[in-house]
Order: structure tokens, then sequence, then C-alpha cells
């Protein structure tokens, strides 16, 4: 079978196709032929960054079936749909995963589909969750046009946010961005990000977390769920009572599993009534592993980025 690896650090060149045996699947764990492959900027930034062990077995989403159901695993069999974190060589025609990071994909969904719509729609549920919101607040949401972004503008619409701010690096997104139901879109050079708003969704981080932590009205709170990084000044927080606030979906995947699962079942049902639209930028084979890359990193993608095997 085929799969990308990297072995060294840097840009999309450094991606490599191999052509390796297919894994098995050990205790526990489920053999996935893929169907589709999420590409995410944290996995693109530790390519380019270093985080990842060397020789590089990439991470991400994936969505198939199952092939192999190895020993002591229950509730799935061979020719199950599913969707599934997994934590190595997810670039890949087959890909080993926990069968507890597996979940099924419902009827009338296609593997791309739940690529674009499971992972990150739980990222930017629980990050919403996490401000803690109020019906008829104001959202602002950074790096709006991403594939966690473009889920998360939606969700704040749904949930009951009275005005949705998207936030992007280019005012060519705003068409895009106002068909997800943004009420105003700003991009990270413009003078002002319009009036305060309570909560503030940040997938970016780094050298945009002030301005972020800026747009927030008095005790207003902000959700860093970026792998991005960046300081906040105490002064900055204590002047109108602000707050920020970590989200690692990792955390609450293993901590409150059902917390998890209430998120998924509720993502799949306003899937089935139309009510949020998971957007793919584009298909790539496989073996242009490195232009996915490339599109990430220059943040030209409307939603999702999904390989094909």
């Amino acid at each position: 079978m085929r799969r990308v690896r990297f072995f060294e650090y840097g840009g999309p060149e450094v991606l490599r196709v191999e052509e390796v045996e297919a894994p098995r699947p050990g205790p526990g764990e489920l053999l996935i032929a893929n169907e589709a492959i999420g590409v995410t900027l944290p996995t693109v930034r530790k390519v380019r960054d270093g985080g990842l062990p060397l020789p590089g077995a990439l991470g991400g989403e994936v969505a198939g079936r199952v092939v192999a159901v190895g020993p002591e695993v229950a509730g799935f069999a061979v020719g199950d749909r599913v969707t599934a974190l997994c934590f190595r060589d997810s670039y890949a025609e087959e890909c080993v995963v926990a069968a507890a990071m597996a979940t099924p994909v419902p009827d009338g969904a296609s593997a791309v589909d739940a690529v674009a719509l499971v992972r990150g729609g739980l990222v930017a549920s629980g990050a919403h969750a996490a401000a803690r919101p109020e019906p008829g607040e104001s959202v602002l949401v950074t790096g709006a046009a991403s594939g966690v972004g473009h889920l998360a503008v939606q969700l704040a619409k749904e949930r009951g946010a009275a005005r949705v701010v998207a936030a992007a690096g280019s005012a060519a997104k705003a068409e895009f961005l106002r068909s997800l139901g943004a009420d105003e879109v700003v991009t990270y050079e413009d003078a002002s990000w319009g009036e305060p708003v309570d909560i503030v969704l940040d997938a970016v981080g780094g050298e945009l977390l002030a301005p972020a932590v800026a747009a927030l009205a008095p005790g207003g709170r902000l959700v860093a769920y970026s792998s991005g990084g960046g300081t906040v000044s105490a002064y900055d927080l204590l002047v109108g009572g602000r707050t920020v606030t970590g989200f690692q979906m990792a955390r609450i995947a293993a901590t409150r599993p059902a917390l998890m699962e209430s998120w998924r079942r509720e993502l799949w049902t306003l899937f089935a009534e139309g009510r949020l639209r998971p957007a793919v930028h584009v298909r790539l084979p496989l073996a242009e592993a490195a232009a996915a890359h490339e599109i990430i990193e220059s943040r030209a993608n409307l939603g999702k980025v999904v390989l094909i095997p």
C-alpha cells in the first residue's frame, strides 16, 4: 500500500510517498481502508516546525471501511463505515486506529462528509461550550474559513448568537463566510474589528491573540484552541474583567467521553437536517499531499482540504 511520511522537518517538499506492507490491527484496534483523510493546520505546522517524531508518521482524521478487527474489540465488524482519529500514519491507503477513537458514519453521509464534519465540528462545539455562551450574545471567530472555523461560525448562529463576526486573512473570503451565516466579516489587517464581542473563538493565536483579546467587551471570554501559541498581558485581562480559556479536544475525549458523544450526535443531526454544512475546499489524491499542505500553509482554503487514497 501507499503512505506518506516525512524524514526531515520543513515545508510541503519534505513529504514522501512510500510503498509498504499494510499494517495489522492489535488488541483494541481496527484496520481501516481509508476513503478520505483530513489535512489540518496543526499537522502542517508540526511538519515544518517540529513536534512530530522522525521518521515522521502523520496523524489526523480519517474515514473509510473496517477491513480487519483486532482482538478485544466489541461493537465493530468488517465492512462497517467509520470515521476515526488516527495517531500514526493517517496519510495512507490503510491505517490502524484505536477502536475507542472510531465512530460509525450514518447512512446518507459520505466519507468526505465525515472527515469534514466530525473532528472540526467537535472542536468547534467544544470551544463554543467552553465560552459558556448565553442566548443573544455576540461571537467572533478567527480562522473563520478554516476546517474548524467555518463550522464554528455556523454553530454559533445555530446556538443563538445574535451577532456572529467572521475574521479571516483576506476580504476575498467574505462571500463564503456570509453564506455560512456570518453577520459581519473583518480581516486581520483592519484597523477595527467592529463593535466589541462577548466571545472570541480563536483558531489562530500567535500575533493575532492580542487583537483578539482587544476585541472582547467587558466581561468577555476568549477560548483559545489554536496550536499557534501567543501571549496575553494580565493587565489586558484585568481591565474589563476579560478571561482566556484554553480548549483541547483530547482532554474532553479522555475525561468526558459522554459529553463528546453528545456533541457528535448533535453534529450529525444538524447535518441530516441541512442546518450544518461542512464545506470541502478541494479533494486531492494521496500522492498530492504536498499540494494539500501548500494550500493550508497559504491559508487559501475555504473549508476542509481532503486527501483521497
